[in-house]
């Protein structure tokens, strides 16, 4: 008999209506649509009505997830929603988002590792199912970065984007199919390269924190990308080594969509051609937790994936954070 292995049986997505080029932000801040291309890749993203919270777009990802997964919300043993942007402190945004999927009783909690939460999240549904301690586990990404970002400054706003991805996973001890291996890392030493300074402890509400605009996402784009190319690739090749698989084995190397430069630059120093590498961060900019499964739900919808393909995951983000995972579908 196989180990048991959580298996992704549903995905799911949502993106917001809005969307937002970089010629509607060349109207906004002093900046082109060349330079942003040139800089990052990106030529559009999608915003968040005013009256989305972050639990509806997680709402409407996870039911696409369930609907594709032929279970019913009540039969979800555990909730978790990977975001930096939740509907409020707390309660929970996967409380908020178990009452709207009707539904009570089972685990429900945030998770918060930045643009890594989503691949967190998994490796520790991971191992709630591996341990037996749960059968059927709803996974989900959900940002809407368009109210942490300041729309004056230049180097930040012409990032990011928002929307949610979800997945459903199950246990399965009847084949070889699942999440292989995960492996998570950190180093608080990098934290203020990209942070947002105020609204916890270290710098309540103030009326003058609102006034510096220390609300917002603070980055130093230069030294984060040196970090991230090193990381994501090292992480990359502890999955692959771990595995013993080799880069031509993989069907789609499916990255955080942060930045193309970025993406390039480590998929290169994987040795991967670019029809391996899977990228939509041309169209929805850097979505942080939700990019991964938001790709992960077009490739499935498209239906380039077959059984036993092999799919490498990569991510990076504040914290700072990385990690890699394999799975096979």
């Amino acid at each position: 008999m196989h180990p048991v292995r959580a298996r992704i049986v549903g995905t799911g997505s949502y993106l917001p209506q809005t969307i937002r080029t970089n010629h509607d932000i060349e109207k906004m801040v002093d900046t082109s649509h060349e330079w942003i291309v040139a800089r990052s890749g990106i030529s559009e993203r999608r915003i968040a009505a005013e009256n989305e919270l972050t639990s509806d777009i997680a709402y409407a990802a996870a039911r696409k997830a369930l609907d594709m997964a032929g279970i019913e919300p009540s039969e979800v043993d555990m909730i978790m929603v990977a975001t930096v942007t939740p509907d409020m402190l707390f309660p929970p945004t996967a409380c908020i988002l178990q009452h709207k999927l009707g539904i009570g009783g089972c685990a429900a909690f945030d998770l918060n590792a930045v643009c890594s939460g989503f691949l967190y999240g998994l490796a520790i549904a991971d191992g709630f199912i591996r341990g037996g301690n749960a059968k059927n586990i709803l996974v989900i990404g959900a940002e809407i970065l368009s109210r942490i970002v300041n729309w004056q400054d230049r180097t930040t706003c012409v990032l990011f984007g928002d929307g949610a991805g979800a997945v459903v996973l199950r246990a399965d001890n009847d084949s070889d199919r699942g999440i292989l291996s995960s492996h998570l890392h950190a180093d608080g030493q990098y934290g203020p390269l990209l942070r947002i300074p105020a609204g916890g402890s270290a710098m309540p509400t103030t009326h003058q924190s609102v006034d510096d605009q220390l609300h917002y996402i603070s980055m130093q784009g230069n030294e984060i990308f040196k970090v991230a190319v090193r990381c994501l690739t090292e992480v990359a090749l502890e999955a692959l080594r771990y595995n013993h698989v080799n880069q031509d084995e993989l069907k789609f190397f499916i990255p955080h969509q942060a930045n193309m430069r970025i993406i390039k630059a480590v998929a290169s120093r994987i040795g991967l051609p670019p029809e391996k590498v899977y990228t939509n961060v041309h169209k929805y900019g850097n979505t942080s937790s939700a990019s991964i499964p938001i790709a992960l739900d077009e490739v499935n919808r498209k239906g380039l994936l077959h059984p036993h393909d092999l799919l490498l995951f990569d991510t990076f983000g504040g914290g700072l954070t990385w990690g890699a995972m394999l799975a096979r579908w």
